[in-house]
């Protein structure tokens, strides 16, 4: 039986909660294979980062050209980028790859407020490869980071929208009774999804989000569809979701995907 692949380029995460370990539960839950390359390695718990070591540029070029010269993939989803150098490369593996779909998490802050990127990197993000995204998934955290801290989220998915082709603004971490997602296309109305607030807090949430979008994609649904199958399975996960540390707790992928 073949399945879809995606190419996931992200960070590993010595716990399990969040990076390249979950973006492949992720991913395998709907179905699809996720290939990875490894941009960084963490010193990292259910608590916080405590310690990065970024992937060398030329083994991290090595390794994408390695992935593409072997597979084909319906998608990208790009998680945490350890230094310019590393955005320069995949927007060299772009220019190869036209027409995959790809989706950014641009992650610059663990949810325990350790740094995982530094400014720089947001703005090579934002300059080389927004414009390339079918999907970023910024956080509230990370919209008003990307847009020089303005604080009003309306006005950073607008300014974001007009590079990426959608902006999907989560609101997990905002101060409201439910938590309400908002997606951002240039020339169309805000699309608000609302979600029952779950008691606690969770590590992994973006990078199972953003998979479950990639995998969907690569399925070959739209993006709304897409969109909302990767929020409900995202739920579901953060529902079942179990304490696997001293920390936050830990989505439960390993389900089946929203129908």
């Amino acid at each position: 039986m073949k399945r879809p692949n995606i190419l996931v380029i992200a960070g590993h995460d010595p716990s399990g909660g969040a990076g390249i370990q979950a973006d492949i539960e992720s991913a395998a839950a709907q179905g699809v294979h996720a290939a990875t390359v490894i941009t960084l390695l963490t010193c990292q718990d259910t608590t916080n980062v405590h310690g990065v070591e970024a992937v060398t540029t030329e083994f991290f070029a090595r390794c994408l050209d390695t992935a593409v010269a072997d597979m084909h993939f319906d998608a990208i989803k790009l998680g945490v980028i350890a230094n310019v150098e590393q955005v320069t490369c995949i927007a060299a593996l772009l220019d190869r790859l036209p027409g995959t779909p790809l989706v950014i998490d641009p992650v610059l802050v663990a949810a325990g407020g350790g740094t995982l990127a530094d400014d720089s990197v947001g703005k090579a993000l934002h300059d080389q490869l927004f414009d390339r995204a079918q999907v970023i998934t910024p956080n509230a955290r990370e919209a008003r980071a990307l847009c020089h801290g303005e604080t009003d989220l309306d006005r950073c998915g607008k300014a974001l929208s007009t590079h990426a082709a959608s902006v999907l603004i989560t609101g997990g971490d905002e101060a409201s009774a439910q938590v309400v997602n908002r997606r951002y296309t240039a020339g169309e109305s805000v699309e608000h999804y609302e979600w029952p607030r779950l008691d606690g807090v969770f590590h992994g949430s973006g990078c199972t989000l953003a998979s479950a979008i990639a995998a969907q994609l690569a399925l070959g649904h739209e993006t709304g569809e897409a969109l909302r199958r990767g929020q409900q399975y995202t739920w579901e996960t953060l529902d079942r979701a179990f304490a696997a540390g001293r920390g936050q707790r830990i989505p439960s992928r390993i389900i089946a995907p929203a129908s």
